[in-house]
């Protein structure tokens, strides 16, 4: 492993090993090289969809860099996430031309369809994340919102509600599309 600082070649225990078993082909595939920190918590976030605070101490003792600054970029950059996300993390738009085309009601429908409480943004089995966000940039289309990767545009409440229904659905029966 290149001489590296890495704590995956010295694991105290199978089951631990296994449980971070993709953090340390991650590292390795990367070289346990510090520069690429970005790149490496990026994959790690792919894997876990969000950085584990036990994963962010190991990237650390791993690169040889303290938690502090491994955590430090992780909360400096919005694209990383501490909080575990849903597999569907659903954005509303709340830019100026979706909110005054009613976003926030499709968010408050959407919110209320997946059960979630105030100040609680994912769901419990982790299927969805609810997000709002500044602008989409694609105020054509408003309101907007994007589920993972793909847009929906002129979105209603009841439409959003049905996007959920949709997913659940397609979740249950293992078909992929979703519109």
């Amino acid at each position: 492993m290149n001489g590296c600082n890495c704590k995956c070649k010295n694991m105290d225990n199978n089951e631990t090993a296994r449980e971070f078993e993709a953090v340390c082909k991650i590292l390795d595939e990367n070289n346990y090289d510090k520069d690429r920190l970005i790149p490496i918590l990026q994959s790690v976030q792919a894997v876990y969809r969000y950085l584990p605070e036990d994963v962010i101490s190991l990237v650390a003792s791993s690169l040889g860099l303290s938690p502090a600054r491994v955590y430090g970029v992780a909360t400096f950059y919005s694209h990383f996430t501490l909080q575990p996300k849903g597999k569907y993390v659903i954005k509303v738009c709340d830019g100026t031309a979706c909110h005054v085309k009613g976003s926030m009601n499709i968010y408050e429908a959407m919110r209320k369809k997946l059960s979630l409480p105030e100040g609680k943004n994912t769901t419990s089995d982790l299927m969805f994340t609810l997000e709002t966000v500044s602008c989409l940039g694609a105020c054509g289309l408003a309101p907007v919102i994007v589920v993972n990767e793909e847009v929906y545009g002129q979105m209603t409440p009841e439409r959003g509600k049905n996007l959920i229904d949709k997913i659940t659905d397609t979740e249950a029966t293992g078909e992929k599309k979703h519109n």
